[in-house]
């Protein structure tokens, strides 16, 4: 029985010393018990590393050491030699074994042994991958910024006209397995514009892109988002159906009209707020903003005045409005108090202007000291920018999902927000898998 034991136990050491010879490799110029530790009753060996000089030995001491040398290159050197280069696993030291390079990823650092050229190495990781950001016709200005913000170049589109009219575009570079994201906002020509919106995402979906993105900063037919009428449409519906048809996979928008018109898709919507942006420029421009009062000039906008006033611990007051049909107000009446204050109108868009300009003539009226306008969409069509020249506001401060240039140059009290940088970072986010969710109080420093 006893001898039974004695073979199965040296079997079993046997494999184990030939599994670790397999592992490190056979030394010939190295001492065998390296590889293979004393057997019981046998003299041990010094267990410091080969690099590190050995302790000081006697005449009584048998054991087998490496004789240091006089500089620490020549001892690295003597290692190399001692060890089997043609090992997977030689830049490792024996006394430290390494697992199988399939544990690592490509871009740990133990696969490199210069920790510098990993580094480098990992340089373009940072400049997110796979990505790539298309400018429609609407707004190339925008698109710019946004891509400098995020250290992209616009991604090469042909955007043209037939004779006839149709919209001819041409993706000028591959998108396949890239992640797409098309910057279109609802200005200028709207038709057109959506029209050309549509055939990018399609054409990028066949031409077997990963993910396609819609940025739409202002959302068109935004306004159309319920039946208020007998045979009215819910155009923004339609709007909605379209994009999913077309190939969107995800839509990016900033201060929808309605919220729900979120409810519309079935595809993710992330509804960005120009909220923190317009809060910011507040404080900085606006003298005397701890005595002012936040006005919404319609029952709609209560929920967003609401908001203001209290991140600005300030009053707040609401003007109510009737209409006798659309861009016309019949009759407006101000619930609150603005009298020796400054009164801040906040409204999401600013179109023919009439409605804000004669919640202005109202303001003044009722004691404010001084009456500004702040709203997200300035879109100004008709005769809007006649009527702010006119107005008794101080500023009128827009955001620029809608191109402003030529707009300010006709009319001086038109100030403008950049917020590129907020669509950058939910770009940046959502391409990366992170929570957007820290722009709806933040503004990002880019």
């Amino acid at each position: 029985m006893f001898g039974g034991i004695r073979d199965r136990l040296f079997r079993f050491q046997k494999h184990s010393r030939n599994t670790r010879n397999e592992f490190f490799g056979t030394h010939p110029s190295l001492p065998e018990d390296i590889l293979d530790p004393p057997a019981a009753g046998r003299s041990s060996r010094p267990t410091e590393s080969l690099i590190d000089p050995p302790p000081t030995t006697t005449p009584s001491s048998r054991s087998v050491v490496i004789k240091p040398s006089e500089t620490a290159n020549q001892d690295i050197s003597l290692l190399e030699k001692s060890v089997d280069h043609s090992h997977p696993h030689k830049d490792h030291p024996i006394h430290h074994p390494t697992p199988p390079r399939s544990f690592f990823s490509s871009s740990s650092l133990a696969v490199h042994p210069n920790v510098e050229t990993a580094h480098s190495s990992s340089e373009e990781d940072l400049r997110m991958p796979n990505i790539k950001v298309f400018s429609g016709s609407s707004h190339p200005d925008l698109s710019t910024r946004i891509c400098e913000r995020l250290q992209l170049e616009v991604s090469k589109a042909s955007l043209k006209k037939f004779s006839n009219k149709e919209t001819n575009v041409e993706i000028g570079e591959s998108v396949r397995g890239e992640d797409v994201y098309i910057i279109q906002s609802a200005a200028g020509e709207i038709n057109d514009n959506l029209m050309e919106l549509l055939i990018m995402i399609n054409a990028c979906k066949i031409a077997s892109s990963c993910r396609v993105a819609a940025v739409i900063p202002a959302f068109p037919y935004a306004r159309q988002d319920k039946k208020d009428k007998s045979r009215a449409p819910i155009s923004a519906k339609l709007v909605a159906n379209m994009l999913s048809v077309a190939g969107a996979d995800h839509i990016i928008t900033m201060d929808l009209h309605a919220s729900q018109i979120q409810g519309f898709f079935d595809i993710p919507v992330d509804n960005l707020y120009a909220e923190p942006a317009i809060l910011k420029y507040i404080k900085e421009s606006i003298p005397n903003w701890q005595s002012s009062v936040i006005v919404s000039p319609d029952a709609g906008g209560a929920k967003r005045v609401t908001s203001i006033a209290d991140r600005l611990n300030v009053d707040f007051a609401l003007i109510h409005k009737e209409r006798k049909r659309a861009n016309e107000v019949e009759k407006m009446t101000l619930v609150g108090s603005v009298e020796g204050k400054v009164a801040i109108l906040v409204d999401d868009m600013a179109d023919t202007c009439g409605t804000i300009c004669m919640a202005a003539d109202k303001l003044v009226e009722a004691g404010a000291e001084k009456v500004y306008a702040f709203c997200v969409h300035g879109i100004f069509s008709g005769p809007a920018l006649t009527r702010l020249n006119a107005s008794k506001f101080e500023a009128v401060v827009v955001t620029n999902t809608i191109p402003q240039d030529e707009n300010m140059k006709k009319c001086p009290k038109i100030q403008c927000i950049d917020i590129s940088m907020i669509l950058a970072e939910a770009i940046r986010r959502t391409h990366n898998g992170e929570s957007v969710s820290y722009l709806f109080s933040h503004v990002p420093i880019c």
